[in-house]
């Protein structure tokens, strides 16, 4: 109301009930401030994004991805055997639903998987199992293109023996012959040498018949000829995989598929060559951390160890092959450098759970004396560089050297192959075909014989005997 004289509003008492009223309301928000406060986006219903399974022999791994790290928890139960894991303020979404669908008949561990709501905004995933298992269960942080991670890995209850399976090779394929071949005494290891470099490399071909007459010069010949007696194996390892994809091309190839179709070319010419065997590191799409790597190349008594990459840069017309060894005074060049560091992050983009401490690993990635292994290594990266300027342009004319930490072998020579930039849409189009493929494999086993003719390995373990 207002005074009709001086215009002003008039300030008249306020009825009992209506101060009752107000104070009521202000008792009534104080009580739900702290409703308020607590409610905010941040604790709403965690929503998955992304759900993947990687099937491999060595685990099988289960990735849920999310824009916020996930509350869980785990328990497995027996009698049949069954993972339990619950995702606390988690929405039911497509994503999850997508799960069940993604295991494949021939996984090694996981039977299927069953996943509902529990009970509100908690999630419950039931992994059926075909036998009892280890599992590991941890949080990787945003990292490259992906968010938070719940990591689910099911390993099996009694470690694979990658020696063990490997051993077992050839008698598998004697059985699928119906037992009627039999299996042949190994030879003695034969290195064929160019023509061009017949007269500086000791053949390594032993008990070949003399073609001289004269039987003193045959026998030292003979005498001098360095006899091979056992199995040469070579761990080639193929970059990348699984959650860890690896550079990637303008034309959408990834480099862990490209390593891995040549790591098995390169594989297969190995196997030709007589008392030498490959053995794939990776022979899947699946992530394996790099000293995991150097762990099983030296499980199999590796000689050898070739890791297959093709390299990416900021820059398209970036091309050429490169070889790299492992340096123990700092990276040979800014860019080796560069690239170590980058390669060296394949563990946080591929997810490797830190709290696992394992004493065999840890003593493998000691950092020992390696100055004759590292030597070794670097004849052999000359030998392989020699053979890829056959077919390539070379990035560098020289073998560089860095700190890669899947080159931290104390004992086998190593090298890093990057094959061409799957950056340059050029090279990244004969990276992806058979044929270029094909002579890289071919080229880089060239340079692995081409090493022991002129390195003889030593008597190491005598896995294949002469009778």
């Amino acid at each position: 109301m207002f005074d009709a004289t001086t215009g002003n509003r008039l300030k008249l008492p306020l009825p009992r009930t209506g101060w009752r009223w107000l104070a009521l309301l202000a008792l009534w928000l104080l009580a739900l401030l702290p409703v308020l406060l607590v409610w905010s986006p941040a604790s709403a219903a965690t929503a998955v994004s992304a759900t993947r399974v990687w099937p491999a022999a060595d685990y099988t791994r289960l990735t849920l991805e999310s824009g916020a790290p996930i509350q869980y928890k785990f328990f497995t139960i027996k009698n049949p055997e069954r993972l339990v894991l619950d995702l606390e303020e988690v929405e039911f979404n497509h994503a999850l639903e997508s799960l069940a669908g993604q295991i494949s008949a021939d996984d090694p561990y996981i039977k299927l998987v069953r996943v509902g709501r529990f009970k509100p905004n908690t999630v419950r995933l039931v992994l059926d199992l075909k036998g009892e298992v280890k599992p590991s269960v941890f949080i990787l942080k945003p990292v490259g293109e992906y968010g938070y991670r719940l990591v689910l890995d099911v390993y099996p209850m009694q470690t694979l023996d990658p020696l063990m399976s490997l051993l077992q090779v050839p008698d598998a394929k004697i059985a699928a012959a119906g037992g009627a071949v039999a299996a042949p005494a190994p030879a003695p290891a034969t290195v064929q040498v160019p023509a061009d470099k017949a007269q500086t490399a000791p053949a390594l071909a032993a008990g070949s018949v003399p073609k001289t007459a004269d039987d003193k010069v045959a026998k030292a010949e003979k005498k001098a000829a360095p006899e091979v007696t056992r199995l040469i194996t070579v761990a080639i390892d193929a970059g990348h995989g699984g959650e860890d994809p690896g550079a990637r091309g303008h034309g959408g190839s990834h480099e862990k598929d490209v390593t891995l179709a040549i790591a098995r070319r390169v594989k297969q010419h190995v196997d030709e060559v007589p008392n030498m065997r490959g053995v794939l590191i990776r022979d899947g799409d699946y992530f394996i951390p790099l000293g995991g790597r150097v762990v099983k190349a030296r499980k199999v008594s590796a000689d050898l160890f070739v890791s297959i990459h093709a390299d990416a840069f900021v820059k398209p017309d970036a091309r050429g092959s490169s070889v790299f060894a492992l340096s123990e005074r700092g990276a040979t060049s800014a860019a080796a450098r560069w690239l170590a560091k980058k390669e060296n992050d394949a563990d946080l983009i591929g997810g490797v759970n830190i709290d696992v401490k394992d004493p065999y690993l840890a003593q493998t990635l000691l950092d020992l004396s390696q100055t004759a292994t590292i030597n070794d290594s670097l004849k052999l990266g000359k030998a392989v560089l020699s053979e890829l300027g056959e077919i390539n342009t070379l990035h560098k004319g020289a073998v560089e050297q860095a700190g890669f930490a899947v080159l931290k072998s104390p004992d086998i020579p190593s090298i890093l192959v990057e094959t061409a930039f799957i950056s340059n849409p050029t090279e990244e189009r004969r990276l992806t075909d058979d044929d270029y493929q094909e002579k890289m494999a071919s080229a880089i086993v060239a340079g692995i014989k081409g090493y022991f003719a002129n390195n003889p390995p030593l008597a190491k373990s005598r896995l294949a005997r002469n009778p």
